[in-house]
C-alpha cells in the first residue's frame, strides 16, 4: 500500500549541485569608465552566476556560488579582488 515506506524527494541533477552550495553577493567598486570591462571578465568566471552594473554607492553586484565558504573565499581573494580596475569589494554570504 502507498504511503507506508520512506519518502524520497527527487531533484533534477542541475538542482542537486545547488543544494549544498555557498552563495555570496559581492558589491564592487571599480575605476571610472571600467565598468563594462570588469563586468565582462566577471561574467566569464565559472563561479559567477550573475553580474549586473548598478547605480548607487557600488558599480557592480555579482552573485557567486562555490562548494564551500572556504572555496568562495578563495574565488574572491584570488580572482575577483585581483581583477584590474577593481578598487574595493563588500561581500555578504547568504544563509538561506
Amino acid at each position: 500500500m502507498f504511503g507506508h515506506g520512506p519518502t524520497f524527494i527527487l531533484a533534477e541533477p542541475s538542482q542537486m549541485s545547488k543544494l549544498d552550495m555557498t552563495i555570496g553577493f559581492v558589491l564592487i567598486n571599480v575605476n571610472l569608465g571600467s565598468e563594462e570591462g570588469v563586468l565582462a571578465r566577471l561574467r566569464g568566471m565559472e563561479n559567477v552566476k550573475e553580474a549586473h552594473q548598478v547605480y548607487g554607492v557600488y558599480d557592480i553586484v555579482a552573485k557567486l556560488e562555490a562548494e564551500s565558504t572556504e572555496k568562495l573565499k578563495g574565488v574572491l581573494e584570488e580572482k575577483v579582488r585581483k581583477l584590474e580596475n577593481v578598487r574595493s569589494t563588500l561581500t555578504v554570504i547568504a544563509v538561506e
